[in-house]
C-alpha cells in the first residue's frame, strides 16, 4: 500500500511539474509548464504568470492554458548565467512555484531578436546587423501540410529573411479554401466560443514559427485582417473577445526571438474596427510583451498614426513611394523611424493592378528603397491552375525577382554595418551610403553611359581620399570593377570630384549602379 501511494505521490509530482529545462541558450525559449485546475474556463476563469529574474534584472510574463489541464509561461532570457523564477496564479495548485534554470551563450546564428538600431536601421540584439529583405505569404500556415513544406524549403533557397503572415485564415479570391484548423472551439463556419482557444491551432502556429526560425527568418505575425467578409467572423468579434485573443497571442508567442507583431493588414480596411480599437491593441502589446518585439502595422488606403511611441517602425504600402528614391525618403523624415515598405505591388499577372507589376518593375522599386536609406517587400501573384498564388498560399517562387533580389541581398551585406542612408536627399536622392566610406548609385531606368565621380560633400569626406569603383547591373547581375582608383579633391562648396576629372564609363543600359567603396 505505501508503495503504491508513493508511485502515486511520484506521478502527481510529475504531472504537477511537467516541464522545465535545465539550462536554455541565451534568446531560446525557457518553458514552465505546470497541471492546474479543468474546471470552468481555464482560458479566463485562471490567471497564471511568473516572474523570472537575475540579480536586478526582472522579467514578468504572463502565462496561458495549452488545453488539458496544461498551464504553461515562458521566458526568453536575454543574459547568460543562473535564472530564477517564481509562478503566480489566482489557483493555489499554480500559485508559488520556484525555480531555476542556467542560460548559455547563444550559438551559431542565434543573434537574438532584431531590434532597431541607428535610428533608421535594424540590428539583432547582439549588434549583428540586419538587413530586411522581406516577402509576404499570408495564408500559408493555413493550406495542407504539403504545400506548408513546401513553402518552407522555396524560403530555405530564397534570399527573404522575413516573412508577412496572418493568424486568422484569409478568405479572398484565389483563396478560398478551408483550413484544416481553426482558432477556437466551435462549429465551422461561424459558430465559434471566443472565450475559449483552439490549442491545436495555436501549437501548429507556434511550430511554423519555429521553423521559420531555424531558417533565420523572422515572422512578421499580421493580427487582424478585413478578407474574412464575415465569412468566419474573426474580423468582426467583440473587443473583449478581441483584447482576450490579444493577450493570449502575446503570451505564446512572444518567447520566440524570430517574432514581429503587425495589428493588421489594412487596418483601415476592416469595417468592424475603429481607429481606436488599433490603439488599443497596440498598447496591451507594448505594456504586455516582456521582450519588446517590433511592433508596426500596415494600411490601405489611409497610414496609420506611425509617430505613436510604441510603433517601432512604419510599415507602409505605397507602391508610388518607392518609384523614386526622393520620394521614398519622405517618410523617413516624418517618422524618424525605420520605413519598411512592405507592399509596394506584387511582382505577377493577376488582372488587378496591385498583382500585376513586372520584375523589373519590382526590382527597380527595391533598389529605390535601398538607396533612400529604407526597406522594401517583396510578393508574387502569378495565376495557377491550382489558385496557388505565393502571396497567400505559398508554394514556389516563379518569378525573376527573386533571383535580383538574391545579388541585392549579397550587396548589402558588404555595405556599412550601420545602415544605408540618403547622401543628399534634396539634391542628389540617388545616391545612398555612408559619407566618406561607401556609395550606392542607382540609375533606376535611365541609360547614362558615363557618369562623372562626383561625391557630395561630408565632414567625413577629406582631400585626396582614395576610393575604388564597381559598375553593378542590377538586371543581369554583375559586378565589373572599375581598373583605376579614384583621388578626389573639393571642386565646389558642394561636391568633391577626381582629381583628373574622370568620368565612369556605363553600357547605356536601365537599372545600372555604381558601387564607390574607400580605401
Amino acid at each position: 500500500m505505501k508503495k503504491k501511494m508513493l508511485m502515486l505521490v511520484t506521478a502527481l509530482m510529475a504531472l504537477a511539474f511537467l516541464s522545465a529545462k535545465a539550462d536554455v541558450e541565451q534568446w531560446g525559449r525557457f518553458e514552465v509548464a505546470l497541471s492546474g485546475p479543468t474546471n470552468g474556463n481555464p482560458f479566463t476563469d485562471v490567471q497564471f504568470s511568473a516572474k523570472f529574474f537575475q540579480g536586478d534584472d526582472e522579467v514578468q510574463a504572463a502565462g496561458f492554458y495549452d488545453g488539458k489541464g496544461v498551464y504553461r509561461v515562458r521566458c526568453m532570457p536575454d543574459k547568460t548565467g543562473t535564472w530564477h523564477y517564481v509562478t503566480q496564479s489566482s489557483s493555489p495548485s499554480l500559485d508559488g512555484r520556484t525555480g531555476s534554470f542556467e542560460v548559455t551563450p547563444a550559438r551559431g546564428s542565434n543573434h537574438g531578436p532584431v531590434r532597431v538600431a541607428n535610428v533608421y536601421h535594424f540590428a539583432y540584439a547582439d549588434g549583428t546587423p540586419y538587413e530586411e529583405l522581406g516577402t509576404t505569404c499570408y495564408a500559408w500556415i493555413h493550406q495542407g501540410e504539403k504545400l506548408q513544406e513546401t513553402t518552407l524549403r522555396t524560403l530555405a533557397g530564397s534570399p527573404f529573411n522575413k516573412v508577412r503572415m496572418c493568424v486568422f485564415p484569409k478568405r479572398y479570391a484565389w483563396n478560398t479554401n478551408e483550413p484544416e484548423l481553426y482558432p477556437y472551439e466551435g462549429i465551422p463556419p461561424q459558430t465559434w466560443d471566443f472565450t475559449r482557444f483552439n490549442p491545436l491551432f495555436f501549437r501548429h502556429l507556434e511550430q511554423r514559427i519555429q521553423d521559420l526560425q531555424n531558417l533565420n527568418i523572422q515572422a512578421d505575425v499580421i493580427l487582424f485582417h478585413p478578407y474574412d467578409g464575415g465569412h468566419w467572423g474573426f474580423d468582426r468579434m467583440p473587443a473583449v473577445s478581441d483584447d482576450l485573443y490579444v493577450r493570449y497571442l502575446v503570451a505564446r508567442l512572444a518567447s520566440y526571438r524570430n517574432v514581429w507583431w503587425s495589428l493588421a493588414n489594412e487596418w483601415d480596411f476592416m469595417k468592424f474596427k475603429k481607429e481606436s480599437d488599433f490603439v488599443r491593441f497596440g498598447e496591451i502589446i507594448s505594456q504586455n510583451d516582456p521582450f519588446h518585439h517590433l511592433l508596426s502595422i500596415h494600411n490601405g488606403s489611409l497610414i496609420f498614426n506611425d509617430t505613436l511611441p510604441w510603433i517601432t517602425h512604419a510599415s507602409i504600402q505605397n507602391g508610388m513611394a518607392v518609384e523614386s528614391p526622393a520620394s521614398a525618403e519622405l517618410y523617413r523624415d516624418v517618422y524618424r523611424k525605420p520605413v519598411v515598405y512592405d507592399e509596394v505591388k506584387y511582382e505577377g499577372d493577376i488582372p488587378l493592378r496591385w498583382g500585376n507589376l513586372s520584375p523589373q518593375e519590382l526590382v527597380f522599386r527595391f533598389w529605390n528603397g535601398v538607396v533612400a536609406g529604407t526597406y522594401v517587400g517583396h510578393g508574387e501573384t502569378y495565376l495557377s491552375p491550382d489558385d496557388v498564388l505565393w502571396w497567400s498560399k505559398g508554394g514556389v517562387l516563379k518569378g525573376q525577382s527573386p533571383a535580383r533580389l538574391a545579388f541585392l541581398k549579397k550587396v548589402l551585406d558588404s555595405a556599412p554595418a550601420t545602415g544605408i542612408d540618403p547622401m543628399e536627399r534634396w539634391q542628389n536622392p540617388d545616391i545612398g551610403g555612408k559619407a566618406g566610406q561607401y556609395y550606392l548609385i542607382y540609375f533606376g531606368k535611365s541609360t547614362p553611359t558615363t557618369w562623372k565621380f562626383s561625391l557630395p560633400r561630408s565632414p567625413a569626406l577629406s582631400e585626396n581620399a582614395r576610393f575604388k569603383a564597381e559598375v553593378l547591373d542590377t538586371w543581369k547581375m554583375t559586378i565589373t570593377p572599375v581598373p583605376e582608383d579614384f583621388i578626389v579633391h573639393k571642386v565646389t562648396s558642394y561636391s568633391f570630384e577626381d582629381q583628373e576629372g574622370r568620368s565612369i564609363s556605363l553600357p547605356g543600359r536601365p537599372y545600372m549602379a555604381i558601387r564607390i567603396t574607400a580605401l
